[in-house]
């Protein structure tokens, strides 16, 4: 008899509209939810989850909070739910560290937040 049992991490993404200005960047964004946990997968069908953490991103600069997992579950349940700083606690930037500066080409207009010295399109010094 053969058996094919597996723990994978995986990753569900919310559909939440809520508008905010950004505490890190001070830009206009949007909330991103989701969560992640941890599942048993028997002959590739999932069977069971467990360590679900409901997470923040935003879609200006990319800062990651963790979210209240009560309000987490009521996303997560369909309900229309407004998430307030209070439910929110810091976790990072999505990327790792800080922010990175964007780069321009002064010859072809190309921008990049890599560290190249030379535009990767056309050639040229970067800013």
């Amino acid at each position: 008899m053969f058996l094919m049992i597996g723990v994978t991490q995986g990753r569900k993404d919310f559909d939440h509209n809520q508008l905010v200005i950004c505490t890190q960047c001070g830009q206009y964004g949007r909330y991103r939810v989701y969560m992640t946990f941890t599942q048993l997968l028997l002959f590739f069908i999932p069977c069971f989850r467990w360590g679900r953490k409901y997470y923040v991103q935003m879609s200006c600069c990319g800062t990651v909070y963790e979210l209240n997992p009560e309000i987490g579950a009521r996303i997560a349940r369909g309900e229309s739910v407004e998430i307030g700083a209070a439910d929110l606690r810091f976790a990072g930037r999505s990327g790792g560290g800080a922010a990175r500066r964007v780069r321009r080409c002064p010859a072809c207009g190309y921008q990049t937040e890599e560290d190249f010295s030379f535009c990767p399109k056309c050639g040229g010094h970067l800013e």
